[in-house]
């Protein structure tokens, strides 16, 4: 079987968003590299074959300063070759066995409510680009956005009647989230102040850019340095005001609950205050 023909089948892949193909185009050519370089034909991969790239991975780097790949690094490459083996050999084919290292649990860094409203308050700025913004930001907060969800909206997928918004997430997976009051209004301001002053022509994004196009996520992380942290801050305060983790995996796009439960210490805090102010012996 050629790995090179079988990895461009796989990146074709329908189900494959354009970030997660990039990631997987390079971690996949290198396990294909090293298979090449050992000898391995990609039909003979095995349970001992994926241990011995596990233990590759995981080797110190040569160089003046040897370092090691971060074990997130490695559970990620490893997640990127289960894909493609799957893909190319059929799920029955894919050793089932515990390779991946340990990866140290790491809390999503959220801001508070407080500041949140600061980062808001702080993106208010005359013309068409403060409102423009603005509403951008506060959608992405409003509805727990990914940076390409948020730039990649269509005017059609924002329902004011219904106070809902149309997503479309990773694997072309498309959700419905609720639209806050603050959102809506920033959002029918920069409607109607805002991007008739941007619009060049026929053009269905939301959100445009100074010169009547689609909005990049470099745009968006320019107005906002790291907006994922507001995509924390979403889930986390919905569970700080009492939402439960299956509807948080919904409204997030998640498609397995396990991604979700790196909040579930939110949930434990929300769920002992309960507990200390409604239990007689608490």
């Amino acid at each position: 079987m050629d790995s090179s023909a079988a990895l461009e089948r796989f990146l074709r892949s329908p189900s494959l968003s354009d970030g997660t193909r990039r990631a997987y185009r390079v971690d996949v050519e290198e396990f294909c590299s090293w298979l090449r370089t050992r000898g391995t034909a990609l039909e003979r991969v095995d349970a001992r074959a994926l241990a011995d790239y596990a233990a590759h991975l995981g080797a110190a780097r040569p160089g003046r300063s040897p370092r090691r790949l971060a074990p997130a690094t490695i559970v990620r490459k490893l997640a990127a070759v289960r894909a493609f083996l799957r893909h190319a050999l059929g799920p029955a084919r894919v050793p089932d066995i515990a390779v991946t290292p340990h990866r140290p649990r790491r809390l999503p860094d959220a801001p508070k409510p407080q500041e949140v409203d600061e980062a808001l308050a702080a993106l208010e700025a005359d013309g068409a680009l403060g409102l423009r913004n603005r509403a951008l930001v506060e959608l992405v907060y409003s509805a727990g956005l990914r940076s390409a969800e948020a730039v990649g909206l269509d005017l059609g997928d924002v329902d004011f009647e219904q106070e809902l918004v149309r997503v479309r997430g990773k694997g072309s997976k498309e959700r419905v989230v609720p639209l806050g009051e603050e959102s809506a209004h920033w959002l029918a301001r920069y409607l109607r102040e805002a991007r008739p002053q941007l619009a060049r022509g026929a053009n269905d994004a939301l959100f445009l850019s100074t010169r009547g196009r689609r909005l990049d996520t470099s745009t968006l992380r320019r107005v906002l340095p790291h907006p994922h942290r507001l995509r924390h801050a979403f889930a986390t305060h919905l569970l700080e005001g009492g939402a439960d983790l299956r509807t948080i995996q919904e409204l997030l796009g998640h498609s397995s609950l396990s991604t979700t439960q790196v909040y579930s210490h939110v949930d434990a805090r929300r769920l002992r205050k309960v507990y200390d102010r409604a239990h007689p012996r608490s």
